[in-house]
């Protein structure tokens, strides 16, 4: 395509604003090829194609007309090459109201007068009335210019007696007409004084009365201060306050000084109120802020925020450690006093976050959680209701103490719009001062959580001081595996609720050790409950012999392991950032060490001298499955040291096999050696003369099978 038919660019417009009819140039590329070439120009909407003025191809001028849009493009359309863009925009100003006494340019009018060639009016302008023959004769010699000279002479003559002549003719009427106008002055004077004289006298009371009015609200604040507090209506008294410390801040009038120091007064008594109101417990975040807001206005000395978020936090540690009292009593016997600190389903209103949150944790939790009601809550043991009890309080209370801290640093406690102020940019420089306070205040509330759970559950862990601060409780019996499971999960939704506010987790990580210990205990005593249940296995033993000369106590046996491995599933597994529970070699020893144990309980098992053959039978189906069976079951739960559990168990049950086969041979070598002892000594029988017996023999219709080794 050739360049004369690419289509137009308009790049620039001069001047680029203007009211409308104002001129303007036009540049840019392929603008037409000639004036018939262009068929369109718009500017702001509006088409100026009628004023427009091609003078090239890259220049045209014309005027704006009455555009729809107030900013819009210049779009130039040619037949050459069709509709154009444009890069830059012209705006359309407004054009100013003149108004009746404004000083503006005018057009100076013109004349009208009589023109005896067309015998009509013609106006002309004042500078070019001139008649068209002055000296009235054509001049053709030197004697008629002399007759010209005295025509002029006779028409200025004529002309100055015809205007003294109009002057003395309506010299009358002028003086009548002064009289008149003097007459219409004094009767319109006369007419108007009493209107005027009322106006003035509107206009002083109008004024008095604004005198008075500002006096009235400066006398009256008082009461009105103490009315308006009594209603809540704290805004009015702060805008109140404002107006009157505006007006009568500064003044020198006694009077006036004397009713604003009892304003001063009462506006001190509303600032103690307030504060002692944002402290009250418990609040809401919504009701926090309010106040602060309230106490920021009023000016009030020190930060209110942060003596907020101090008493806030001492707070929560109160609700934990009267949390643990009112169980600790209820757990001796006494009946739980009901404290409004505790009810928090009637006095706190929960945070959104942790609702959300608490509300997940339920969905996800266990089948502990399922049932959560009087009925659970009267069989749960009371360190179990505790911890229960516990999570939920700071999981609730720790939200809105957090957001306070957030709203702190941001400035948002003093403005809803993030607006800038003195108040926000100095709370900001203050918040960064705190930071390590308000970590330090987390921190505590965190190891409180996390002491308060050992001292019910892990009494051990502690020193001696923290023992007699967190704890308390009567350890009448350990808690069950199940118990201890269902309370890891607990904390495990406590510490997910925690996370989902972004706490940092240095922080935080005093939690996941208590997690790690509570799952480390959870393991040992549901070992050691497994290892008791073993031992009672040996009561259920029926004697039923299957067709595969075995009991159900082989499988019993192996039934109760993997039944308790599955239950400590949950508590095996990492959840995100959590460490493994073998990571210690102490737990590693002692978790072997009690598997171990689990392993040799049938080596304690009284199994009497009688169905031998069957005891020889289950320890054999025990060698070859059931133990092999359950080292499968420790190594798909992560059981560390699996060959030496395995190893020991075997050899263990090899040496309970021996002993059991010797007692056997015992048994039924003895008759038989009764009734032959007689004729061996008789004779003088020496076994050392025989041939050593090998392969099967039958003793008391009992078929018994010796290996060489075992005859030696």
């Amino acid at each position: 395509m050739s360049r004369s038919r690419q289509p137009p660019l308009v790049t620039g417009i001069s001047p680029n604003e203007g009211i409308s009819w104002t001129k303007v140039t036009i540049r840019g590329e392929n603008l037409g090829t000639g004036p018939t070439d262009l068929i369109g120009l718009t500017i702001c909407g509006h088409n100026c194609l009628l004023t427009a003025e091609w003078m090239s191809a890259s220049k045209i001028v014309c005027r704006v007309g009455q555009a729809k849009n107030d900013k819009g493009d210049i779009i130039v359309t040619t037949k050459s090459g069709g509709r154009g863009t444009s890069t830059v925009s012209f705006k359309l100003l407004k054009p100013e109201k003149i108004g009746i006494l404004d000083q503006s340019a005018v057009w100076v009018d013109e004349m009208n007068y009589y023109d005896t060639r067309t015998d009509r009016n013609k106006g002309i302008p004042p500078l070019s009335l001139r008649p068209a023959n002055p000296l009235g004769i054509e001049i053709d010699n030197f004697d008629q210019l002399k007759m010209a000279v005295m025509n002029l002479k006779k028409q200025a003559n004529k002309k100055n007696e015809g205007s003294l002549a109009y002057v003395k003719g309506g010299l009358s009427t002028f003086f009548e007409a002064q009289d008149a106008l003097s007459g219409a002055s004094n009767t319109a004077d006369t007419l108007f004084q009493e209107v005027l004289g009322r106006k003035d006298k509107a206009d002083s009371t109008r004024n008095a009365l604004n005198v008075l009015q500002r006096f009235k609200f400066l006398f009256n604040l008082p009461l009105n201060i103490e009315r308006n507090i009594q209603k809540g209506d704290y805004d009015v008294v702060i805008n109140d306050y404002e107006k009157a410390k505006s007006l009568f801040g500064k003044t020198e009038v006694q009077v006036f000084k004397k009713y604003y120091a009892e304003i001063e007064t009462r506006i001190e008594a509303l600032r103690e109120l307030l504060l002692n109101k944002l402290l009250e417990t418990p609040s809401t975040l919504h009701d926090q802020k309010r106040y602060i807001r309230y106490l920021s206005d009023l000016h009030a000395s020190g930060d209110p925020a942060w003596q907020c978020i101090g008493a806030q936090h001492k707070w929560i540690l109160q609700l934990m450690h009267n949390c643990k009292e009112s169980y600790v009593k209820d757990q001796k016997g006494n009946s739980l006093l009901h404290s409004p600190m505790l009810d928090l389903d009637s006095d706190v209103r929960p945070s959104p976050l942790g609702h959300l949150s608490q509300t997940a944790s339920l969905k996800r939790g266990s089948s502990f959680q399922s049932g959560r009601d009087d009925t659970w809550r009267c069989k749960a043991p009371q360190q179990v209701a505790f911890v229960e009890k516990l999570t939920k309080l700071v999981v609730i209370q720790l939200p809105n103490f957090w957001k306070l801290w957030i709203s702190y640093v941001n400035g948002s406690l003093f403005s809803e719009t993030a607006e800038k102020s003195g108040q926000m940019e100095r709370s900001k420089k203050n918040a960064r001062q705190r930071q390590n306070d308000f970590k330090k205040m987390i921190q505590e509330v965190m190891q409180s959580l996390a002491k308060l759970i050992r001292g019910a559950l892990l009494p051990f862990s502690l020193r001696e001081g923290e023992l007699r601060q967190y704890g308390g409780w009567e350890m009448k019996s350990e808690l069950s595996g199940q118990w201890l499971t269902h309370v890891i999960q607990t904390v495990r939704l406590s510490y997910e609720s925690l996370t989902a506010l972004e706490i940092p987790n240095d922080m935080l990580h005093i939690i996941q050790d208590l997690i790690l210990d509570l799952r480390v205990r959870c393991i040992m005593v549901t070992l050691q409950h497994t290892a008791e249940d073993v031992k009672r296995l040996a009561e259920k033993e029926d004697w039923v012999v299957d067709n595969e000369g075995l009991t159900s106590l082989p499988s019993q046996f192996e039934q109760c392991i993997v039944h308790s491995l599955q239950s400590l599933k949950s508590v095996l597994d990492c959840r995100p950032g959590e460490a493994s529970v073998f990571q210690q070699q102490k737990t590693q020893e002692d978790v072997c060490q009690l598997s171990i144990g689990i392993m040799q309980v049938i080596l304690n098992w009284n199994w009497g001298e009688q169905r031998l053959l069957i005891v020889l039978s289950n320890c054999c189906y025990l060698e070859r499955h059931t133990f092999i069976n359950i080292a499968e079951h420790f190594e798909k739960h992560s059981f560390q040291g699996v060959e030496k559990i395995t190893q020991i168990s075997m050899e263990s049950l090899k040496e309970l096999d021996q002993r059991l086969f010797e007692i056997y041979i015992e048994l039924k070598a003895d008759p038989i050696v009764g009734s032959l002892e007689p004729g061996i000594y008789a004779g003088y029988f020496d076994w050392k003369d025989c041939l050593i017996p090998t392969g099967k023999y039958l003793f008391n219709n009992c078929v018994i099978i010796l290996t060489e080794a075992e005859m030696n």
